[in-house]
């Protein structure tokens, strides 16, 4: 039997620092992966992951199970060499793709690389509604 639990507001045990479930619902994240690039993609865990493409050297698609309503969704990340270079890498929109409602093109890269590289410590989450 299936059961559906409604309410409005969450409280702590104590019965105080309440919040609305929309700031629950909304501010969750819809999607995120933390992957290895260096060794294939290897996805070490996700949410909302259908598959991850390696477009090219540093370059990744995000394929989503559950779509967006609309491609303006919020995607941060960041990533790391464990082996060699430990300098934090920024993950960013690649401008050259347009990303869709289902897919997410991501670039790995630091400071005034123009091309990046793969690294083996990528974590990436997007923030936005769904379809």
């Amino acid at each position: 039997m299936a059961s559906e639990l409604r309410v409005n507001t969450l409280k702590d045990a104590s019965g105080n620092n309440s919040i609305a479930t929309s700031f629950v619902a909304n501010g969750s994240a819809k999607a995120w992966l933390k992957f290895d690039q260096v060794s294939g993609n290897v996805v070490r865990d996700s949410f909302n992951l259908s598959s991850l493409t390696d477009i090219a050297a540093a370059q990744a698609g995000i394929n989503f199970t559950n779509s967006f309503a609309n491609d303006d969704y919020a995607m941060t990340g960041t990533g790391s060499n464990t082996y060699s270079n430990s300098q934090s890498k920024d993950i960013v929109k690649l401008s050259d793709v347009t990303d869709t409602t289902s897919l997410s093109n991501v670039c790995i890269k630091y400071g005034g690389q123009a091309n990046g590289e793969d690294v083996n410590n990528i974590s990436v989450v997007h923030h936005g509604d769904l379809a």
